[in-house]
């Protein structure tokens, strides 16, 4: 699966066309378990859309370490969960899942602190464009198919 492009959609679209996450009946995947973690990350990602928008509060710095935090800690839990299911069902997909999994944590865990502290708004929208588009993507059309096959 080819990821979206972040960037690509900050540059075509601008931030004014994401909103926050939204679950719908489209959103689950029929696996009650995972369709209640799927919430959760949107919840993440909604913290990260709010901070975003807010003009309010100048130093962000210590909230967006903690979305990251936050993000990082349940993916794994999340990923986990995931990838049990689809082995206790001998998914055909599990490895191409697992790989997209692990490429995800490997993003989340490079992002570089020092920057945020130095660009917060950019850092953040980058940040949110990335987990609002893969979390959307993977979700609407990886998880999807675990429950076809």
């Amino acid at each position: 699966m080819i990821l979206i492009n972040h960037n690509l959609y900050k540059k075509n679209f601008g931030w004014g066309q994401f909103n926050m996450l939204v679950w719908n009946e489209n959103c689950i995947i029929g696996i009650d378990l995972i369709d209640a973690q799927h919430k959760h990350l949107f919840e993440i990602c909604n913290q990260a859309y709010t901070l975003l928008k807010s003009d309010l509060k100048i130093d962000k710095y210590n909230d967006i370490t903690l979305i990251i935090e936050d993000l990082r800690n349940y993916t794994k839990f999340h990923f986990k969960s995931e990838e049990d299911y689809m082995l206790s069902i001998n998914y055909p997909g599990y490895e191409d899942q697992k790989k997209e999994h692990n490429d995800f944590v490997k993003e989340l865990d490079s992002i570089n602190l020092t920057n945020i502290d130095k660009d917060h708004q950019n850092q953040l929208e980058d940040l949110f464009g990335f987990i609002f588009t893969w979390i959307l993507d993977h979700i609407l059309k990886e998880d999807k198919l675990i429950m076809s096959s």
